[in-house]
């Protein structure tokens, strides 16, 4: 269990790039905080008492203005989010087993960070889907009961995921667009709204991708939102896991031969064009850097 550790870091705000260009169940998964496992002072608490299901709870509970943020530092990789004060937020364990340290910070000033509080843990989880089945900050399809049952309404006659994947699929690239005026005024920070989203048929790639994977995980698809770089672009996409083909990274349409790339903003503004679907089904234009 880790003290609070002294010092300040430098953090940098989330990039604003992202604007640019198994079975079924009918029980959603939400997480949840039982404070069976936790590290808390006057401030803040950090709930790990689910770990094994691939995530990990925190709530700033005292009063500020100030910007705050949390980190989730696994053996790879290491996220940070937002937080708002006095709600509980969710962040998925994304690097599997191993040992990982959560960290909430408070803003002193720029970008420097003071740590509020920390603690370290080790993560074995109940198998390698549990942080790409449940909502999370980024992929909130716990508050989107619309979203939910428009995925269910999709799915209603098919038992197979794939032909899930495809129904959620054909309906986001063929119901949503692109959302210009949103690309170029977006802020650091942005979250995807599902319901919005759903409502407005409109949104940047985060959008596209967040929309896709809640409606798959509710559905009890494993399904991973990755964000990275389509070409030299800061961009989102998914990919999703079957028993037939296991982790398929970006499944987007079966051509007879092999599932292409799902990149449903691409798709969709693209018009699925013969150009666009080249692209996407060629992995050396996508570089993975965070899945959440």
């Amino acid at each position: 269990m880790d003290a609070v550790s002294p010092g300040v870091v430098s953090l940098e705000e989330e990039a604003v790039a992202l604007a640019g260009a198994p079975a079924p169940s009918d029980t959603l998964l939400e997480p949840e905080a039982p404070g069976v496992l936790t590290k808390e002072n006057q401030k803040a608490v950090i709930d790990y008492s689910n770990t094994e299901d691939g995530y990990v709870m925190v709530r700033y509970s005292a009063a500020t203005s100030k910007r705050l943020k949390a980190q989730v530092k696994g053996p790879n990789t290491t996220y940070t989010y937002n937080l708002s004060v006095g709600e509980w937020e969710t962040f998925p364990l994304s690097d599997g087993n191993g040992s990982y340290q959560v960290v909430v910070y408070e803003n002193i000033s720029g970008t420097k960070y003071a740590t509020v509080l920390s603690i370290r843990f080790n993560v074995t989880l109940t198998d390698e889907f549990a942080p790409f089945l449940r909502p999370n900050q980024y992929v909130d399809y716990g508050v989107a009961p619309n979203t939910v049952a428009k995925a269910r309404e999709l799915t209603e006659n098919l038992t197979e995921p794939l032909k899930k994947v495809q129904a959620v699929y054909d309906f986001v690239v063929n119901n949503i667009t692109y959302d210009y005026q949103l690309a170029q005024t977006v802020q650091s920070g942005y979250l995807p709204v599902l319901d919005t989203v759903l409502a407005s048929k409109s949104g940047i790639c985060f959008d596209y991708a967040s929309l896709m994977t809640g409606m798959l995980r509710s559905q009890g698809i494993p399904c991973k939102l990755v964000v990275g770089y389509a070409g030299t672009a800061y961009h989102a996409w998914i990919s999703v896991w079957s028993e037939e083909t296991g982790w398929v990274d970006g499944a987007i349409y079966f051509d007879g031969v092999s599932w292409q790339r799902m990149d449903p903003t691409f798709a969709s503004s693209g018009r699925q064009s013969a150009a666009i679907k080249k692209y996407i089904g060629d992995a050396s234009n996508y570089t993975e850097k965070y899945l959440y």
